[in-house]
C-alpha cells in the first residue's frame, strides 16, 4: 500500500516541475516576442502550445525593424562608431 503512494507522490513532483517549465517557457516566449516587435499574445500562444520548442522558435525569429531590440542594436552600433575618436 505504501509503495503506490510513493509512486504517486513522485509523479506529482515531476508534474509540478513540468508545470513550472511550461509556464516559464510561455512567459519567456511572450517576453521575447514583445521585444522583437510581434506582440505579447503571439509569443504567449506559441509558448503555451509548444512549450520549450516555442521558446526556441522565438530565439531564432528575427526582430522587426521597429522593435525595441532593433532600435537598441542600432543605437549601440551608432555609439560604437562615434566613441573611439571622441575620447582622443
Amino acid at each position: 500500500m505504501t509503495g503506490s503512494l510513493f509512486i504517486t507522490a513522485a509523479l506529482g513532483s515531476k508534474a509540478f516541475w513540468l508545470l513550472y517549465l511550461w509556464l516559464g517557457s510561455a512567459w519567456a516566449a511572450s517576453a521575447l516576442s514583445l521585444r522583437k516587435g510581434y506582440g505579447e499574445k503571439v509569443g504567449l500562444g506559441s509558448g503555451l502550445l509548444l512549450s520549450v520548442i516555442g521558446l526556441a522558435i522565438w530565439l531564432i525569429i528575427p526582430a522587426k525593424s521597429t522593435s525595441i531590440a532593433s532600435q537598441r542594436k542600432a543605437r549601440k552600433e551608432q555609439e560604437q562608431g562615434q566613441s573611439p575618436t571622441a575620447g582622443a
